[in-house]
């Protein structure tokens, strides 16, 4: 039987702790490890708690959450961190992705898509919405010349080219594989010819690489 995923929260508001660790508890593949109201503790609660996934409020007293991502990735860069934030338009969404981020979600994200966002990154991908998947682009501001992109854009088949433009879009593994009619280990099979081709290692850089050079 697989392991359940350990899932440590950083997380100053009290009410939306408690409704993430509800949340997590009830999942029957995921583990809450811990809920606690800051990271200033950030590599004692790591080998504490051995979260395989942090949710990481990018706001909290004390110590960042960017600060925390850099100092769990010091030490434990295994562990995928997926950053939570009230903010879509923020600077710090770049920060936190030039720092090693995961993923980036809103916390208005339903209950439910953050479960999916969380078997996400597990399965390798960098789940993030749609509005700062785009903003990544302020990351990469010299346009790519038109010639580029064509052959980069040469190198995908069609239905690689299809699943690229919904990764853009924010769709998560299991959406694409609905959208498209086909099995969620299919949707893994182009995504990972979509990194070799586009000689990317995440999603994160796969999506930036799109935007960049108009792959979709």
């Amino acid at each position: 039987m697989e392991a359940a995923t350990r899932v440590l929260i950083y997380e100053d508001n009290p009410d939306l702790r408690a409704s993430l660790s509800q949340l997590l508890s009830s999942a029957p593949a995921l583990e809450l490890a811990a809920a606690v109201g800051n990271c200033t503790r950030a590599e004692e609660d790591v080998a504490r708690f051995r979260p395989d996934v942090v949710l990481m409020d990018i706001d909290m007293p004390g110590c960042t959450g960017i600060d925390g991502l850099r100092r769990i990735k010091a030490i434990a860069p295994q562990v995928q961190v997926v950053m939570l934030t009230v903010f879509e338009e923020n600077d710090r969404v770049f920060e936190a992705v030039c720092a090693g981020a995961d993923g980036y979600l809103l916390k208005k994200t339903p209950p439910g898509k953050i479960l999916e966002a969380i078997g996400e990154v597990r399965a390798g991908g960098a789940p993030m919405t749609p509005a700062i998947a785009r903003q990544v682009l302020r990351l990469f501001p010299r346009p790519v010349p038109r010639q580029q992109a064509d052959e980069a854009n040469g190198t995908l088949s069609a239905r690689e080219q299809e699943i690229l433009r919904l990764l853009v879009e924010g769709y998560s593994y299991k959406m694409i594989a609905a959208d498209r009619g086909i099995s969620i280990d299919t949707v893994r099979s182009h995504i990972k010819k979509i990194y070799e081709k586009l000689h990317v290692r995440s999603m994160t850089e796969a999506v930036s690489k799109a935007l960049r050079q108009g792959l979709t």
